[in-house]
């Protein structure tokens, strides 16, 4: 799975992102990045703050703890998530795992 890894105090994710979807959800790899929808418009910033919003929550973190690493005005994002609390169950099933 090339689309993280983790680092001393967090984890790294490559994303591609899919804004004004029709829900927001994990849609699987698109490449060498994990692919998420969100419903929000690219406009604005309003993709990103959902974007945090949705990482926060799916991974137990306040969505200060969501740093945009780059990609802010792209659709191609490296993000890194602070000490995240728990991993989503359908990126366990995809195989990230705590680091060891």
């Amino acid at each position: 799975m090339g689309f993280y890894h983790w680092t001393a105090d967090g984890l790294v994710l490559d994303l591609r992102l899919q804004p004004r979807a029709s829900r927001c959800e994990f849609a699987g790899q698109h490449g060498e990045r994990l692919k998420i929808r969100l419903t929000a418009p690219p406009a604005d910033g309003k993709a990103n703050r959902q974007l945090r919003e949705f990482l926060g929550n799916s991974f137990s973190v306040a969505p200060s703890r969501v740093l945009i690493l780059s990609g802010e005005s792209g659709r191609n994002k490296r993000i890194k998530i602070e000490r995240p609390a728990s991993i989503p169950q359908c990126l366990r099933e995809a195989g990230l795992h705590d680091p060891e």
